[in-house]
C-alpha cells in the first residue's frame, strides 16, 4: 500500500512531509481557535466577547474539546468502511474551514448575542474534526511496512509538525485578537485550515499514490484467504487489550495536561505578572510555550531513545515517565500558588508557568507520539482508523474531566486542584510500571520484545 515512487527525504517517504504539512496547518487552525476561545467567552467588553462567567466558559470548553476527541471514533469507522482516509480528510477539512469562518462572522452580521452562529461554528468544527483527525495519523503508519524501525521516528517528525502549527497559532491568533479583536483570531484559524486543504489537494496524488484511497476494511478482506471479513485472532485481541488499558492511563495524563487551555490559561491572564519592562506579554502567548518546547526537545528525546539502543524503555514505561513529568509540572503550579500566600491580588512569576509547561512537554513527548505509533503497530488493518479514533476517544473523556476540574477551581481552590492532579499522576505512573510486563507480553513482539516463543503463539492463535 505504500507509495515508493515518490522517493525519500531525510530517510523517510516524501509523503510523510505532505502529511506533516497538512496536519501542521490543521493544528494551526485548531490551536488558534483554542487559544482564544475561553478568553473570548469571558470578555465582558461591549464590542468584545460574549461575557460569560469563567465557570460557564470552562464547562463549555470541556464539552467542546471532549467532543472534538470523541467524534474521531465515528469518523474512523466511516473511513475504514466507506469513504477511505483521503476522502474523509478532504470532507472534514472543508467542514472545519466553514466552522472557523462562521465563528469569524461579525456580531452585527448575525444577531446581537451571536449565539446561533457561535454554536453552528462549533458544530461544524466538531464534525469536520471527527473525519479528519484519526485518518491523517493512520496514513502516517501506512507509509511504513510492519517492522520498519523508522515508524517511531516518523511519528516524532509528524508530531513536530503538529506543534509547529500550535506554536504559530498562539502567537499569530493571539496577536491578531489583541490588535483587531477576537473575530480576527477566528479568521486566521479559518485561513490556516484552507492552506491545509489546498496543500493536501495539490500534492496527495503525487506523494501518497494509493495510500488512503481504499477503505481499510475492504483491503483487509482482500488479504484473507476467504476474501471475507474474519474474526479477530487471539494475538489481535491481546493487542487491542493493550490499547484499551494504556488508554485509561492516557485519560489521567490529558485531564491534567489540558488545564493548559482552561485553568492555566485563566491563571496566566489573571494571576501572573506578565510584564517584561514596559511590555505586557499577551496571555495567549503562553499557549505557544508547549509547542516551542516540543520542537526543541523532540530531537533530543528521540536521540536519547536511539542512544539507549536495546535498553530503550518499552511504551508502558515511557507512558509512566510521562505521568511523572506531568506531576512535576503541577508541582511548579503549586509553587506559584504558594508565592501568592493566599492573596489573590498578588501576581506570580512567569517562571512558574514556564517550568510547568516545560515538564508537561517532557511528559507529552514520552506519551503522545509514542501512543500514536503504538496504535498503528497494534491495531488490526481493518480497524486501523477506528482504533485511532478510539485512542482519541480517551482524550475526549480526559478533556471533559479537565473542564469539570477547571470549572471547580472557585470551590476547591487552585492549590487543591494542582496538588490533586500531581498526586493522581504519580500514583497512576507507579501502577503502570507494576503492570508493564504483562502489557509487553500481550503486545506479542510488536515492539521487538518477544515474551513467548513462536510455538506457544501459534498454539494460542489456533485455539482462538
Amino acid at each position: 500500500m505504500s507509495n515508493r515512487s515518490s522517493g525519500t527525504l531525510l530517510g523517510h517517504p516524501k509523503g510523510l512531509f505532505l502529511l506533516f504539512s497538512t496536519e501542521l496547518w490543521e493544528r494551526f487552525s485548531y490551536y488558534a481557535m483554542r487559544a482564544i476561545l475561553v478568553l473570548y467567552l469571558t470578555d465582558k467588553t461591549m464590542d468584545g466577547g460574549l461575557g460569560w462567567s469563567t465557570q460557564s466558559a470552562l464547562e463549555l470548553y470541556g464539552i467542546y474539546t471532549g467532543l472534538v476527541y470523541i467524534t474521531p471514533l465515528i469518523g474512523g469507522w466511516i473511513a475504514d468502511n466507506f469513504l477511505g482516509q483521503r476522502r474523509s480528510i478532504i470532507i472534514g477539512g472543508i467542514l472545519m474551514a466553514l466552522g472557523q469562518f462562521t465563528l469569524a462572522l461579525p456580531h452585527s452580521m448575525i444577531d446581537p448575542h451571536a449565539i446561533t452562529a457561535f454554536y453552528l461554528g462549533l458544530a461544524l468544527l466538531i464534525i469536520g474534526n471527527g473525519l479528519f483527525k484519526p485518518n491523517i495519523s493512520t496514513m502516517v503508519g501506512d507509509l511504513y511496512t510492519d517492522g520498519d524501525n523508522r515508524r517511531d521516528g516518523a511519528f516524532t517528525i509528524f508530531y513536530m509538525g503538529i506543534n509547529l502549527g500550535s506554536l504559530l497559532a498562539g502567537v499569530i491568533a493571539g496577536s491578531a485578537s489583541a490588535v483587531y479583536g477576537w473575530k480576527a483570531g477566528f479568521l486566521t484559524a479559518g485561513i490556516g485550515m484552507v492552506i491545509s486543504l489546498v496543500t493536501q489537494l495539490i500534492f496527495a496524488e503525487r506523494l501518497l499514490g494509493n495510500i488512503g484511497k481504499e477503505p481499510a476494511a475492504k483491503r483487509a478482506a482482500a488479504m484473507n484467504k476467504s476474501g471475507q471479513k474474519e474474526p479477530l485472532t487471539r494475538q489481535e485481541r491481546d493487542r487491542l487489550k493493550v490499547i484499551m488499558i494504556m488508554g485509561m492511563f492516557v485519560v489521567i495524563f490529558w485531564a491534567g495536561f489540558e488545564q493548559a487551555g482552561g485553568l492555566m490559561n485563566i491563571f496566566s491572564q489573571q494571576y501572573t505578572d506578565r510584564m517584561i519592562g514596559s511590555f505586557e506579554v499577551p496571555a495567549a502567548w503562553f499557549q505557544s510555550l508547549n509547542p516551542f518546547f516540543v520542537i526543541t526537545l523532540a530531537p533530543v528525546i528521540a536521540a536519547i531513545w536511539v542512544k539507549l539502543g536495546p535498553k530503550e524503555p518499552s511504551s508502558p514505561v515511557k507512558f509512566a515517565m510521562g505521568l511523572f513529568f506531568l506531576a512535576l509540572g503541577f508541582v511548579c503550579m503549586m509553587g506559584a500558588v504558594m508565592q501568592q500566600g493566599g492573596d489573590l491580588t498578588v501576581k506570580t512569576s512567569m517562571f512558574w508557568l514556564v517550568g510547568a509547561y516545560f515538564f508537561h512537554t517532557l511528559g507529552e513527548l514520552c506519551l503522545s507520539p509514542i501512543g500514536l505509533s503504538m496504535v498503528t503497530k497494534l491495531a488490526p488493518l481493518r480497524l486501523a482508523s477506528l482504533m485511532m479514533g478510539a485512542w482519541f476517544g480517551f482524550n475526549a473523556v480526559a478533556n471533559y474531566v479537565a473542564g469539570i476540574i477547571g470549572a471547580n477551581v472557585g470551590e476547591a481552590g487552585p492549590m487543591a486542584i494542582f496538588s490533586g492532579i500531581a498526586v493522581a499522576a504519580t500514583i497512576a505512573g507507579v501502577l503502570l510500571l507494576l503492570c508493564s510486563n504483562q502489557l509487553i507480553r500481550w503486545m506479542h513482539g510488536a515492539e521487538g520484545k518477544v515474551v513467548e516463543d513462536e510455538e506457544t503463539l501459534e498454539a494460542e492463535t489456533a485455539k482462538a
